[in-house]
């Protein structure tokens, strides 16, 4: 295989299922939901390859019925820990080893194996734990992550494949990209099956082996994930599953000396503290740990009067009520111009007055539960405040339940303060704040996006005047790392839009590209010289 001419196939982009009525996919799927739902299961450690129950359980509720218990998940501890980062350093030996094109076979059979939609159980895993609605799940559980297999194997022979342009008669430049030097940390957020699947495995088809520590809220699809690995062969210890505390878990992982890299998306707090803990013990590391990270978003959209309407609705509509305001890119602050607002308003109530929030077995709804108790306490608070603020009005929703499900309505507030605390604190929920500006204030307003928020996530601009978008385009250049023109924030395709923003929102390594990969790899580089010197003198030494 080595010596073999390999070429990945192009990856092209997966095509997404409607789930219309009486399609096949919509009927696998809910078949697929009736029988998971119909068992508890009992989700272990899994370290090596081998399932270990510590005792130490935690209940898995779906988020839209919490009376409904998925089963249980056995948490990692001290002991799981130290024999998980044994595991890895063990099984780096042979795969960091392994001929890359044997390690990019293995991910081309897991989006083979994804591929079979009759199966629909990483879907439908999705649906019940994280609440998501069959077309949400579609796109993440299904495509994306099929999408991530693909292109990173495409991505990952590009990268092998480049070497020096040019070596002169007699030497022989060539540079080779190995694999890091110790493991790496993947943590996982709730809000994505998609980003749970690509964090472990991007650094793993570079020749790496991970210790993966699954968000609390999505171990119950995270578990099928690993199942899903295990199908395609991934040889064992390659990836150790350690479901847990962050807090329990982090810690001892962070300061261990074979640390290499951490991958990470969640928490802007979390990640900062992550890297603290990293810079207080690097003089303990073998390397200097690689960290990226993509944590928390204040994303925006901005208006001019020129923007096309019902563009525009759709858009605010789409971008932060499509599951439930939780996306990292979801929009949570919008600028309107006055001289558009009222028909604004008029077609965005109406619009938002249509949305209906339940059971995502119910096809009909198109927003679904929050994850957790946790995130329902949070995005009400935010919610209360501006009930009783004097500088917020309520214009949608602002009523939430509960009693069986983690259910908000969609809820958007008007605010003649640019810096309410809903326009510049992260929500992470189904919550939109307006602000009415002034059209001669187009410039102005411009600045007010940019400086209103610590967070550079994403962002879009509508307008149908090109001079304009030109304008927001280079006055918001620094404002967002997936930047859209005419459309809403969020919905990035792997190969398409790398996602990934910076300052407080993250390194930008760019998810979903090469750059992403090539964080994954330490280079060396080799000159051979076929004919050395044989002679310290140089030419210039001789006697005139």
């Amino acid at each position: 295989m080595q010596n073999a001419k390999v070429h990945v196939p192009k990856a092209v982009n997966e095509p997404v299922y409607s789930y219309a009525p009486a399609t096949p996919e919509r009927e696998a799927l809910k078949k697929r939901i009736a029988e998971l739902k119909s068992t508890q299961i009992e989700i272990p450690v899994i370290i090596n390859g081998e399932s270990i129950f510590t005792g130490d359980t935690v209940e898995m509720r779906v988020p839209h019925n919490h009376q409904h218990v998925l089963g249980v998940y056995h948490q990692a501890g001290e002991k799981e820990i130290k024999m998980a980062i044994e595991s890895a350093m063990d099984s780096w030996n042979d795969w960091s080893a392994l001929p890359w094109e044997s390690r990019t076979a293995l991910f081309k059979r897991m989006a083979s194996i994804l591929q079979r939609t009759h199966e629909q159980t990483i879907n439908a895993a999705t649906v019940l734990s994280q609440s998501k609605n069959a077309y949400q799940a579609e796109i993440d559980a299904s495509c994306e992550l099929i999408d991530f297999f693909n292109f990173n194997a495409m991505y990952a022979q590009e990268i092998y494949e480049q070497q020096p342009l040019y070596s002169p008669d007699g030497i022989w430049n060539m540079v080779e990209n190995r694999p890091l030097e110790g493991f790496v940390f993947a943590v996982t957020p709730f809000n994505f099956t998609s980003i749970a699947g690509n964090l472990p495995t991007a650094p793993v088809l570079m020749g790496n082996v991970a210790l993966w520590k699954p968000a609390s809220s999505s171990v119950y699809s995270g578990y099928f994930l690993m199942k899903l690995f295990e199908e395609a062969g991934l040889p064992k210890g390659v990836i150790n599953f350690l479901p847990g505390s962050g807090r329990r878990i982090g810690p001892s992982i962070l300061e261990n000396p074979n640390l290499a890299g951490v991958h990470f998306t969640g928490s802007t707090p979390v990640f900062q503290s992550m890297w603290e803990t990293i810079g207080k013990n690097i003089s303990n590391f073998k390397t200097y740990p690689r960290i990226v990270g993509e944590t928390g978003g204040k994303d925006f959209c901005v208006a001019h009067e020129s923007a096309n309407i019902d563009a525009l609705v759709t858009a605010m509509v789409r971008g932060a009520f499509e599951y439930q305001g939780q996306k990292c890119s979801a929009m949570s602050r919008a600028y309107i111009p006055s001289s558009i607002w009222p028909e604004v308003k008029e077609k965005y109530e109406f619009d938002v007055s249509t949305i209906t929030v339940g059971d995502p077995e119910d096809f009909t709804h198109f927003m679904n539960a929050v994850i957790d108790q946790n995130a329902f306490d949070s995005i009400t608070a935010y919610i209360d405040y501006a009930h009783k603020s004097s500088d917020a009005t309520i214009i949608t929703g602002g009523s939430y339940d509960d009693s069986e499900g983690y259910f908000i309505e969609p809820t958007t507030i008007v605010t003649t303060d640019p810096h309410f605390k809903t326009m510049e604190e992260e929500i992470f929920g189904p919550v939109l704040t307006i602000y009415i500006y002034d059209p001669i204030d187009w410039a102005d307003t411009l600045k007010l996006v940019d400086n209103t928020s610590p967070y550079a996530l994403t962002g879009c601009v509508h307008s149908t005047d090109r001079e304009m978008i030109v304008e927001a385009s280079k006055a918001l250049t620094h404002s967002a790392g997936n930047f859209y023109i005419n459309d809403k924030p969020t919905g990035a395709v792997v190969g398409q839009q790398p996602f990934g923003g910076s300052r407080a929102s993250g390194t930008n390594d760019k998810a979903g590209s090469m750059m992403n990969l090539l964080r994954w790899v330490s280079q060396r580089t080799i000159k051979e010289t076929f004919d050395p010197p044989k002679d310290y003198r140089y030419p210039f030494m001789d006697k005139d």
